[in-house]
């Protein structure tokens, strides 16, 4: 078990095959180890858990181990990851989510958060809580305990009237909306949030409901919007339906993709565009902030650092990933931050993300406007986008130094998270494109935009080669 500790725990969260790695007896090592290295003796100590079969059992092992170990389990039950992120800001309260997102049912996983949502990640506490997981197996290398099912807090309410008291939607126009939760906890937030299942007044919406059911091992489709077979279904519905919009969550619903009322694909850039410009505007005119930071990963589109600059704020271009945005969200004080992975940061929300709360803001965006959503994602779609493109190689490094010796007259050469190279060009000539390892198989994940699509092609043709030769 103590090796599976080493394969599991990844940068941002622990990650692993439920039969063989993830088991109870390691869920109980690791909530002693939390316990220990977050020093949460005598403290709260925040648990949830998604629906899928193994989630359970791994958040009782986690509790009693956290309660062995002196801290004050405080069961949530049933919840959405961000659920958790808010329980942890809302008690000022350690806590842990027990989910493995969008991966197939055969896996789960631990998403772990410091008091008040602040991120864990190898760097900042993750690498302990490791350590200490793999010392106490060692001496204890069959743990037995109790799996009591403890009484659950119920904190669904709380959390739909936070959300809805960041955002209001009741004098919306009316709008049709189809979601997709794919069998995710979406199924069980999207219906208190947008409808009356908390006991909160009903909002201007007509919700067309698609696998809702709680079910983890996804008899629909996968539990990852980022993939494009995983819309087809609600982008189809949204044509059918004539609805304004679509909107697909994945399994634990931190994150949330948008279909226009063409069944098109918004792109998670132009949604951080709009609700940057959004949070701006609300902190400006409410809270009177001239000074205002926000966040962009740097394979958003360049759009997003235009906007944000556009409206008069700072923005701060951040590498790819989680944990480490959420420190940057504390360091810089910002107020929104994006990630081109469709994770979007509030500071209102404990700095944490939140898929539920930028659905909202596009929802609000979308039922103040009298125009139909492709025409609002047009305004924010000046440039056009390669996606992610993978490709294994011999060797990352190598391969990455041969990118950056072709390009090196070409562009400026930044190395934030991998490789950056932009072009000197504005305008119409304006391009750029990030090649980064992976952090788990030997692949280059490469993203490209361009101001046109001759454009991109070429260059991403120029880059591919590249890269294939390695």
């Amino acid at each position: 078990m103590t090796s599976a500790l080493r394969d599991i725990v990844k940068a941002y969260d622990v990650r692993g095959l439920v039969a063989t790695q993830l088991t109870p007896q390691v869920a109980y090592a690791l909530g002693v180890a939390v316990v220990e290295e977050l020093g949460l003796i005598g403290k709260p100590f925040v648990v949830g858990h998604d629906m899928r079969p193994s989630s359970p059992e791994l958040a009782r092992a986690l509790e009693a181990g956290a309660a062995e170990a002196g801290a004050h389990p405080m069961p949530i039950g049933l919840c959405s990851t961000d659920m958790v992120y808010f329980a942890s800001g809302h008690f000022d309260a350690a806590a842990a989510m027990i989910t493995a997102s969008h991966n197939p049912a055969e896996y789960n996983g631990i998403k772990f958060a410091k008091a008040g949502a602040k991120g864990v990640s190898l760097n900042t506490g993750l690498s302990g809580i490791r350590d200490r997981a793999i010392a106490y197996l060692e001496d204890n290398p069959e743990p037995t305990f109790s799996l009591d099912d403890p009484h659950s807090n119920d904190v669904l309410g709380d959390y739909v009237s936070y959300l809805r008291s960041l955002v209001a939607l009741e004098n919306i126009r009316p709008l049709k909306v189809v979601v997709d939760a794919a069998n995710g906890m979406g199924g069980f937030t999207v219906p208190a949030v947008f409808g009356e299942g908390a006991g909160f007044a009903a909002l201007p919406l007509d919700v067309t409901e698609m696998y809702f059911e709680l079910d983890g091992t996804f008899p629909n489709h996968e539990a990852n919007p980022l993939e494009p077979k995983n819309i087809v279904d609600l982008q189809k519905a949204v044509v059918e339906h004539g609805a304004d919009i679509g909107i697909a969550f994945d399994g634990d619903a931190d994150r949330c993709f948008v279909v226009d009322e063409k069944g098109d694909p918004v792109s998670p850039s132009v949604i951080g565009a709009l609700v940057a410009k959004r949070e701006i505007t609300r902190v400006r005119e409410q809270l009177g902030e001239d000074s205002t930071t926000v966040l962009h990963n740097l394979i958003c589109s360049n759009v997003v650092k235009e906007t944000i600059e556009a409206e008069g704020a700072t923005a701060v271009r951040t590498s790819v990933g989680h944990s480490l945005i959420k420190d940057e969200m504390a360091r810089t004080n910002a107020v929104f931050g994006a990630e081109h992975s469709a994770h979007y940061y509030f500071r209102d929300f404990y700095g944490a993300d939140s898929g539920m709360l930028a659905a909202m803001h596009v929802l609000a965006e979308l039922g103040h406007s009298d125009l139909p959503l492709s025409a609002i994602g047009a305004e924010y779609s000046p440039y056009v986008q390669s996606g992610e493109i993978n490709t294994r190689v011999a060797d990352t490094q190598a391969t990455v130094q041969a990118v950056a010796d072709a390009f090196s007259t070409k562009g400026d050469v930044d190395r934030l998270d991998g490789l950056s190279v932009i072009g000197r060009e504005t305008g119409a000539e304006m391009w750029w494109f990030n090649v980064r390892a992976s952090n788990t198989e030997p692949l280059l994940r490469l993203n490209v935009e361009a101001a046109t699509k001759e454009r991109l092609d070429s260059l991403t043709a120029e880059v591919l080669a590249i890269i294939s030769a390695g």
